[in-house]
């Protein structure tokens, strides 16, 4: 079969979108082999993300769409995969990239090795290394990123972050990865047949439902280990649909209702908190019949109704799989032993006055004791902040942080214990509540 590429974009009023497709072919091996799915959400005297030179290039499939009628990224995305004809591979990238001179081999090379050692279906996916559109090419980073476990947020879905690959200048092979990028995906391209974007999602919850959709598919992910394109995070400069889109009118709704609808639909997809998907037919947007959600939750160290996380996966951040009931029986001697091994994952949200820090007192402190206790007012958590996290903090208008940990209590309130070298401990800030639900909230000490 001839090696196409379907390159899936959806981009919404963006003036990277002629650069990002300009890269992309300047840097291909064979420009010849591929083929653009552009869904352009634009609005009209918008002059800076024409695209229209390419109107009569046989290899575009341009869908336009009026901005008022954007319903948000994965809308997008589900439109573009609806385009795909048949190509052998394709890959899914932002309208916000840079690409590495030849990219396209280096992305088959390393699915053809994959595919040798038994992966019929390897997925190359991640958060990739970034660059500034205003310090290009000098603001690229250069080493190649994996994607680690953040948190749960509170609607149910996970936030990841991207962390350097430890050893990618001696590794000759992609990483095994848990996660799925949304603005980074290379695989075969049956994959826009069997593992469609969901349309009703709007943002958070789309990666990590791919990624267990997809690997209940049948397929294997893994994180490049060579830089083959770079993405703009900052979003500086570009309009976004969550700004353009912030009401709900009599066409459309609102960006918040679609994406707390989004929410209740993703946990519902996971069985989270105390719902069920049992019974509920999710078509061609669920889980797939070659793995189970249960062997992707073995294979990840993360358990979705319990909101957990396993030390091996964070922490301790080591490349997956990890170990489990079945093929550990040393560890774990049942199942009720493996599901007992994760923590609940918590995310303290912390706020302090700058007025109660910024004093003649807290000027020589040389650490923070920052502590997070149970309902009970025992000390579940400790984090120690230094003297350089201090002084960001001192820089913003509040001190704001978080304080992220597992356990099986639920953080009820937390204080700050500020240390002086020269005074000793200085006097307790708080404790304050955590801001959870208010049937949760019980007073703590003096509260």
């Amino acid at each position: 079969m001839e090696e196409t590429i379907y390159i899936q974009i959806a981009s919404y009023r963006d003036p990277e979108l002629p650069k990002t497709i300009e890269d992309c072919l300047k840097n291909a091996n064979k420009p010849e082999n591929l083929r653009f799915g552009i869904c352009k959400q634009s609005k009209e005297g918008d002059n800076f993300d024409d695209i229209s030179k390419y109107d009569n290039d046989p290899r575009f499939r341009v869908i336009n769409v009026d901005w008022r009628d954007a319903k948000g990224v994965c809308w997008a995305r589900n439109l573009v995969q609806n385009e795909y004809n048949d190509e052998k591979y394709t890959l899914q990238i932002d309208s916000h990239h840079r690409f590495a001179p030849g990219w396209d081999t280096i992305c088959i090379d390393m699915l053809k090795q994959l595919q040798k050692k038994g992966h019929k279906k390897p997925l190359l996916t991640g958060y990739i290394p970034s660059f500034e559109p205003w310090n290009d090419p000098e603001g690229r980073q250069q080493d190649p990123w994996f994607m680690e476990f953040d948190r749960f947020i509170p609607e149910g879905a996970i936030f990841f972050l991207p962390a350097t690959i430890p050893d990618y200048e001696t590794r000759t092979e992609p990483m095994r990865s848990r996660f799925y990028s949304a603005h980074f995906c290379f695989t075969v391209g049956e994959f826009c047949n069997e593992v469609k974007h969901d349309p009703d999602y709007y943002f958070h919850g789309e990666e990590i439902s791919i990624a267990v959709r997809a690997f209940t598919y049948g397929y294997d992910l893994f994180h490049p280990h060579k830089v083959v394109c770079w993405h703009e995070y900052t979003r500086v400069g570009r309009d976004k649909h969550w700004e353009d889109h912030d009401v709900d009118t009599e066409k459309t709704k609102g960006w918040v209702s679609v994406n707390n609808a989004c929410h209740l639909k993703n946990r519902t997809l996971f069985g989270m908190d105390e719902t069920n998907n049992e019974g509920i037919d999710f078509g061609k947007f669920g889980f797939g019949n070659v793995r189970t959600l249960e062997e992707y939750e073995m294979y990840s160290g993360i358990k979705f109704d319990k909101r957990g996380v396993m030390e091996y996966t964070w922490p301790e951040r080591k490349e997956p799989p990890n170990p489990d009931y079945v093929n550990s029986p040393e560890l774990f001697p049942t199942r009720e032993d493996w599901v007992n091994a994760f923590g609940r994952n918590w995310c303290v949200d912390i706020w302090i006055a700058k007025n109660q820090i910024n004093t003649p007192d807290h000027a020589d402190c040389d650490f923070w004791c920052v502590t997070a206790h149970d309902e009970n007012g025992d000390e579940i958590y400790r984090e120690d902040r230094n003297r350089w996290q201090i002084d960001e903090e001192l820089k913003k208008d509040a001190a704001s942080f978080f304080l992220k940990f597992c356990s099986d209590k639920e953080p009820r309130s937390w204080c700050v214990l500020p240390h002086s070298p020269s005074k000793g401990w200085l006097e307790r800030i708080g404790p304050h509540n955590v801001n959870l639900p208010k049937s949760k909230i019980e007073l703590t000490n003096n509260e």
